[in-house]
């Protein structure tokens, strides 16, 4: 297949994120286990792409793929179409739980990346306390984790991984953790800031509601061994609020990927090609 995409326009450009033919396994007990069995993807630049599917199909082991915390068995993972061969300042990784120092504050959490890449102090301030805004967290810039909801220490994990300026955003089930509302809230908040601060976003999760929610496109794997089973368009407009969850829209695609995920006919998985990505994000 080709290397481009096409966007709306009828343009063409090289995906930000490239998966070809990526194989994992893992020997258990003397037994080869088949976590990944050759899964391909592309994902455009600044695309919201979520990730489902049921226990076992390799989300979380893709994910590390593309962070560079684990290295393929077979096939490649490429950024910018270059092969990933560990972590990179490029990826922003965010794990469900938070990360954060609890000797730090806030503001001290977010700095953390940009100190370590000796950016100039009067520089880190401004940048922090401006990701620290768009979160929403400017009264707790000062405080210490252990006096934040875990839904802040998440809006602090997402305001540090912004930080530092990665062009991908890597999130596995950070919202996986929290109370039904809080989560809700969160999902509205990272659209908002993913809305001022574009970036390519792969996020996973187990819920089909978040799932449709955020993206651009759904990716639905199966399991044993992991593959890609199918591929959603979701093309409702942004900005998405409460008003869009109750569409009739929302609902057939939400039952869609719930029938994707739930009834999966192991005798089609696999049958189609999902490589291409999708036009550029609607906006």
């Amino acid at each position: 297949m080709s290397d481009t995409t096409t966007d709306r326009r009828g343009a063409t450009a090289s995906p930000k994120i490239s998966v070809r033919d990526v194989k994992k396994t893992f020997t258990l007990k003397n037994e080869e286990f088949v976590a990944l069995g050759g899964v391909d993807l592309d994902i455009a630049d600044n695309e919201f792409v979520t990730v489902v599917g049921p226990s076992g199909c390799g989300k979380s082991t893709l994910m590390n793929i593309l962070a560079g915390l684990d290295e393929p068995t077979a096939g490649e993972a490429l950024v910018d179409g270059v092969a990933v061969d560990g972590p990179g300042p490029e990826r922003g990784v965010i794990f469900q739980q938070y990360a954060l120092f609890p000797w730090l504050t806030v503001r001290q959490n977010v700095e953390f990346g940009l100190k370590t890449a000796k950016v100039p102090r009067a520089e880190r301030r401004e940048r922090a306390d401006y990701f620290i805004r768009m979160v929403g967290l400017e009264q707790f810039a000062d405080a210490l984790p252990k006096m934040l909801s875990g839904g802040m220490k998440q809006r602090c994990a997402i305001a540090r991984a912004y930080a530092v300026n990665p062009s991908i955003l890597l999130m596995d089930e950070p919202f996986g953790a929290l109370d039904a509302l809080t989560r809700v809230k969160l999902q509205e908040q990272l659209l908002d800031t993913w809305s001022q601060e574009k970036r390519t976003v792969m996020f996973i999760t187990h819920d089909v509601d978040e799932a449709v929610f955020l993206a651009n496109r759904v990716v639905v794997m199966a399991a044993r061994p992991g593959r890609i089973f199918d591929v959603i368009d979701v093309n409702l407009p942004y900005p998405r609020t409460e008003d869009v969850r109750l569409s009739p829209e929302f609902g057939e695609l939400r039952n869609r990927v719930w029938h994707s995920v739930y009834h999966q006919s192991t005798a089609t998985a696999g049958s189609s090609d999902h490589r291409t990505a999708s036009s550029s994000p609607t906006t």
